[in-house]
């Protein structure tokens, strides 16, 4: 990996607060001050300020650098007291840098994808939020900033990410493949053997929906965010309008999150009741309750990039837990004697949900897409993701689902007798898997809130602090009152996954593309459109009725 920074940059240098220089190298490699080529030159740079290479100028703009270090990992180095890396660490609570207006581009030279890069180059009109030079012909260009001047420029330049193909593979897997393995045996008992024709027909439509993603960020230059995507779509609206979902999204998985630790937590320990005065607090709420507090430090955190390193192991936590259930059916004696159904038509539309879940990626790959290395293999990169996951996902649903039959759980590990170690091995890691993954999934949301903070109040320390500790104490909250994990994420697959994996892309693609689309793309895109609404409809119906019965019971 590349640490060094090409002959080929352009710095920023200030000598006062208020006065910038840009120095770009001309044809013959002899720095020239871009301030004068500005000068010469205003109505080119007009004219570039209008094209699409500003499209996330508007809200959120720090979308990217945050779904950077939600869907990728640092390598981070080695060192002691006074290093870079631990000084960093040592003052990585919340500071001016937390509060200041967030850009894609704030904090990203300290993400990098899951595996040491093949090189740090980077495309200009791709990279930069503001259009400070035409673009460039060339693909790949290094950026360097002067140290005096990233405290003092609002909007850096973002350091490049070029990933290989393993990496992309492996950053794609480590987002599809989450908790949403742990209820596919739940799935598989709600719909039914015949149920499992759903995951992989959503499997299929979303490898295509992901390639209408590419399709779109390849019709226009600075398009490289999901948001982008719906801003060159629909408009401001339009960005403002997906960014929410996906926000919502993110914000109903850390809901998620509170409910798995409270409930595996339980199973562990299930006769931890706490009495404060007349109230008591069973073991579920007691668990989520302490779960929520141990979480709360980790989102005042300004520098994520070590707990991405480690949230890096969910793929192997994911792994782990199956091969655990794998180990107490076949070593264990379990046995796999459960015939189970051959198709559940009553709560089929909740299993619909639950497998839509599985496929909450869309989001990010945008992000995969726009730092590869050699962006023509992410059709091949979709492929390996998905075919990995979706064998990950039937394998345990059957397993668990022959294991189980119809007792099985929201989430296998409830369902693992609690005296085997292997059992406790697959509770344990799924315990200790959210924690690294709850502050990374909670950080875009609450740096799309920062955003809206008077710039009268930035350098104040305290208005980060209550966004994001309202923001925690709120999944708490929503989880105690709905503590129906399966039923939950049901209704997360159903309401927005559907939107942002199978609806939402050809929606876009049709409208950017429009003339260029063929006939058969316009049929496939309505197509699969369609599906997702009839998905959407019946699984979001259906969560929710059965939600609402289950509170009043």
């Amino acid at each position: 990996m590349k640490n060094s920074v090409s002959d080929h940059s352009f710095y920023i240098e200030s000598d006062e607060e208020d006065e910038e220089k840009v120095f770009i190298p001309d044809e013959n490699g002899e720095e020239v001050d871009g301030n004068e080529s500005d000068d010469s030159d205003s109505s080119a740079e007009n004219q570039q300020q209008n094209k699409p290479g500003s499209y996330n100028t508007s809200w959120p703009q720090s979308y990217r650098q945050s779904i950077d270090l939600y869907s990728s990992v640092p390598s981070p180095s080695i060192g002691f007291l006074g290093t870079p890396t631990l000084s960093r660490l040592s003052s990585s609570y919340l500071s001016s840098s937390l509060t200041r207006r967030h850009t894609p581009e704030t904090l990203s030279s300290a993400t990098k994808p899951l595996l040491p890069t093949v090189d740090d180059q980077i495309e200009p009109h791709r990279r930069s939020s503001h259009a400070l030079l035409p673009p460039i012909p060339s693909r790949r260009q290094s950026v360097r900033l002067d140290d005096k001047t990233s405290s003092k420029v609002s909007h850096e330049i973002s350091l490049p990410r070029h990933c290989s193909n393993g990496q992309a593979v492996l950053n794609g897997i480590n987002v599809l493949c989450g908790v949403g393995i742990l209820s596919t045996p739940y799935a598989a008992k709600e719909g039914g053997w015949l149920g499992l024709i759903i995951l992989f027909t959503f499997a299929l439509l979303s490898f295509y929906t992901g390639l209408l993603l590419r399709q779109c960020l390849d019709s226009q230059p600075g398009l490289e965010t999901y948001p982008d995507i719906g801003q060159a779509a629909f408009g401001t609206y339009g960005r403002i309008a997906l960014s929410i979902i996906l926000y919502v999204e993110l914000y109903a998985c850390c809901v998620e999150y509170i409910i798995l630790e409270g409930d595996n937590l339980a199973s562990l320990f299930p006769n931890a009741y706490v009495s404060l005065g007349g109230l008591v607090l069973s073991p579920q709420r007691l668990f989520a309750l302490m779960a929520t507090l141990a979480v709360l430090p980790t989102v005042w955190l300004r520098d994520l990039s070590v707990l991405s390193y480690i949230s890096a192991g969910g793929v192997v936590a994911s792994i782990l837990a199956v091969l655990c259930l794998f180990w107490v059916g076949l070593i264990d004696q379990v046995g796999f004697h459960n015939k189970g159904t051959t198709l559940n038509i009553a709560t089929l539309p909740v299993a619909v949900g639950l497998y839509g879940y599985c496929y909450s990626g869309h989001a990010v790959f945008p992000n995969i897409y726009t730092s590869m290395a050699n962006p023509n293999k992410f059709p091949s990169v979709l492929i390996a993701c998905f075919a990995i996951c979706s064998l990950l996902y039937a394998g345990t649903a059957v397993m668990g689902y022959t294991m189980f039959g119809e007792a099985t759980e929201s989430q296998f590990t409830l369902n693992m007798p609690k005296d085997l170690i292997a059992s406790k091995i697959a509770v344990w890691t799924t315990v200790v898997n959210p924690f690294t993954k709850y502050a990374l999934t909670m950080s875009p949301v609450a740096m799309s809130l920062e955003e809206l903070i008077p710039s009268t109040h930035l350098k104040s320390h305290i208005y980060a602090i209550i966004i994001r500790t309202s923001l925690v104490i709120s999944t708490l909250i929503v989880g105690l009152t709905i503590p129906f994990f399966g039923l939950v994420m049901s209704l997360i697959g159903s309401l927005l996954t559907m939107l942002v994996t199978l609806i939402l892309p050809p929606a876009c693609c049709l409208s950017i593309l429009r003339g260029k689309v063929t006939r058969i793309q316009r049929t496939l895109c309505i197509m699969v459109i369609t599906v997702g609404v009839v998905s959407s409809a019946f699984g979001t119906y259906s969560a929710l009725s059965k939600i609402v019965e289950n509170l009043r019971s």
